[in-house]
């Protein structure tokens, strides 16, 4: 109930009077807690069909009976008394029959209620219930964040089997990262929506409580409420889930690009996520954000990089500026002691090779490489580079591998229309396709995967070594060799 589209939804409702009933599940605290079997009594009671019968008895008569503007005050007087008493005053304002709070574990005074509801009340209800995440099973109730998103676990512990990480994670990386350059400039802050934890957001809230702003799920607040800390001299990083600032687009887009603020947007869980599905996919921000006028977007190829590019991010001052991340551990390679700002547009060619250029923006870079000595045994050796930047591109890099190879090959963790379509879309118009390059981008594919690890994911997207190295034989015609590829790796 933090976001505009509840409120919305019921502004319409309540004006059209329409028959709907909403559960309002208030599992961490209510306005006001239900106390004992005399809170679940009296919601219980002002759900009854006696209850409301002699309610709306009384207003017949009062109308009939009273002047108008004496029942007018009889009315507010009533709304706003049984509004007091249960916090039901925004609800009835937005006209609907407010209920509760009622203790959602009682089965004996819920389900009363609910079938009242159900039976005798008309035009749109709100139900307050109150439960306790994770009630009736301990270590839930003891540590709720742990059991939003839960893997394995041992039932009568509690203990979550979880692998121990050989490497940091990327949102860990990121906290500590940001961490650095605020001790550097005190403009810098963070911004979440709801999200501390799962973007590294928390590790800054610690060192930095002050300059730490959690404004709920409400990403759309907090894009324009980043633009509005960059008006007055902050930094602001937006840390947010890639798949959540589609809900936000329209704000990125009116409140930041157009007025080209320096908003820092840090986009976690970019790409394919594992066990969280489709709905979590990091898939579309490069597409949505390469086509904005004026943006810096950044996707770092290991964990080394991304402490890099939040310097950059920090001492971009004239646009908005993104570092997209995946979920997860990072590669392993040891970090910087300290983030060294990167040139704007540029990227790196990681392996000089001949005949093969794949050119890697983000981190299938782990991928690309271990595709690479796999080429050695079919007597290929490609050219490797990092890209860097999906925009500004590095068009000086772009050019000297299509000039000098006979492929080239672009692989982004994001849907079609973002990194390998900007490329083309360049070298298309510097006619470097007019001489029988043949590129091929590689991309994620027009579906929504289904539930599986990342690693099953992005084979089955087929951006995996196998996939890049079946790319590079069908791109020089030896196709026939693919299939021995799938043979040897079945």
């Amino acid at each position: 109930m933090s976001a505009g589209m509840a409120y919305e939804a019921m502004n319409n409702a309540g004006a059209n009077k329409n028959r709907l009933i909403v559960i309002l599940n208030d599992n961490d605290m209510s306005i006001a807690p239900p106390v004992g079997a005399m809170s679940a009594y009296l919601a219980r009671l002002v759900s009854s069909r006696s209850y409301t019968g002699i309610r709306n008895f009384a207003k017949r008569l009062g109308r009939r009976l009273l002047p108008r503007g004496l029942f007018k005050v009889a009315q507010r007087t009533e709304e706003y008394a049984r509004g007091m008493a249960m916090g039901g005053t925004l609800f009835e304002e937005m006209g609907f029959y407010y209920v509760g709070p009622i203790d959602g574990h009682n089965l004996d005074h819920l389900i009363p209620v609910l079938e009242n509801v159900r039976d005798t009340m008309k035009g749109p209800v709100l139900v307050h219930i109150v439960t306790k995440k994770g009630h009736g099973y301990a270590p839930a109730e003891n540590a709720p964040d742990k059991y939003h998103a839960v893997s394995k676990f041992t039932v009568l512990t509690g203990e979550q089997a979880k692998s121990t990480p050989k490497a940091p994670a990327y949102q860990k990386v990121f906290g500590e990262s940001l961490i650095a350059e605020a001790k550097k400039d005190s403009r810098i802050v963070a911004i979440t929506a709801a999200m501390p934890s799962g973007t590294g957001v928390d590790l800054f809230e610690k060192a930095f409580p002050e300059r730490t702003f959690d404004v709920g799920i409400a990403e759309q607040h907090g894009v324009t409420f980043a633009a509005g800390m960059a008006t007055e001299g902050y930094k602001p990083f937006c840390a947010i889930y890639s798949t959540f600032l589609q809900r936000a687009y329209d704000q990125v887009v009116h409140d930041v690009a157009i007025q080209s603020l320096p908003v820092r947007f840090a986009m976690d869980r970019a790409g394919l996520v594992g066990a969280d599905g489709a709905t979590h996919a990091g898939s579309f921000d490069i597409a949505y954000l390469a086509t904005l006028p004026n943006f810096v977007i950044m996707a770092p190829s290991d964990e080394a990089e991304l402490v890099h590019m939040v310097a950059t991010a920090a001492v971009i001052d004239d646009r908005p500026s993104a570092i997209r991340y995946p979920r997860g551990e990072g590669t392993g390679v040891a970090r910087p002691d300290a983030g060294v700002p990167l040139e704007i547009g540029k990227g790196r060619i990681i392996k000089e090779g001949s005949g093969i250029a794949i050119l890697s923006f983000g981190t299938r870079m782990k991928e690309v490489l271990l595709a690479a000595e796999r080429m050695a045994g079919y007597g290929l050796s490609p050219t490797i580079a990092d890209a860097r930047f999906a925009k500004p591109l590095d068009t000086a890099l772009i050019r000297d591998l299509a000039r000098n190879h006979e492929v080239l090959i672009t692989i982004e963790e994001g849907a079609a229309g973002g990194f390998g379509a900007h490329v083309m879309h360049f070298m298309a118009h510097d006619g470097l396709l007019d001489r029988g390059l043949k590129f091929r981008p590689m991309t994620l594919p027009d579906v929504f995967q289904d539930h599986d690890t990342p690693e099953m994911m992005y084979a089955q997207a087929g951006l995996d070594a196998d996939g890049i190295v079946a790319t590079a034989l069908n791109a020089l015609g030896r196709g026939a060799e693919v299939i021995h590829l799938a043979g040897k790796t079945a």
